[in-house]
């Protein structure tokens, strides 16, 4: 298997995650976050839902760069944004999931955003050719 097919692989699969969480909050926020999180108020869905907006822009772009070359210098911008979204949510959500009250709902979150998190952290500060062993010839 060649590298790109790797990443393409990991383009589709942080697309598809993203994609099916960010639909999922758009239509029924209102129904899933005070699942989620405990005593949230039905009248702040809103937030859920630009939650939403942002998850499925960064999901079209993942979905459309399943073709390039990423890693190093090959479309760091956002490689980068990927990194900057899986470390943040990985963490916050970690850290939310750790609480008594905290519904186990979150870790389906929290193990998906690490993975997505250390794989695009290996692109971005390693580079296409780093992240991959190199097959014999």
């Amino acid at each position: 298997m060649l590298a790109t097919d790797n990443l393409s692989l990991a383009s589709r699969a942080s697309g598809a995650f993203l994609g099916l969480l960010g639909l999922a909050l758009l239509f029924e926020a209102d129904a899933i976050l005070p699942i989620a999180i405990p005593a949230f108020p039905p009248s702040a869905a809103w937030l859920g839902q630009l939650i939403a907006g942002a998850w499925l822009a960064l999901a079209a772009m993942n979905w459309h760069a399943r073709n390039t070359i990423l890693g190093g210098i090959y479309d760091r911008p956002g490689v980068y944004a990927n990194v900057m979204l899986y470390v943040v949510s990985a963490l916050g959500v970690f850290k939310a999931a750790l609480a008594p009250s905290a519904s186990p709902i979150l870790w389906l979150i929290v193990g998906p955003a690490a993975v997505f998190a250390l794989r695009y952290g290996v692109l971005l500060f390693r580079g296409l050719l780093d992240a991959f062993p190199r097959e014999k010839s």
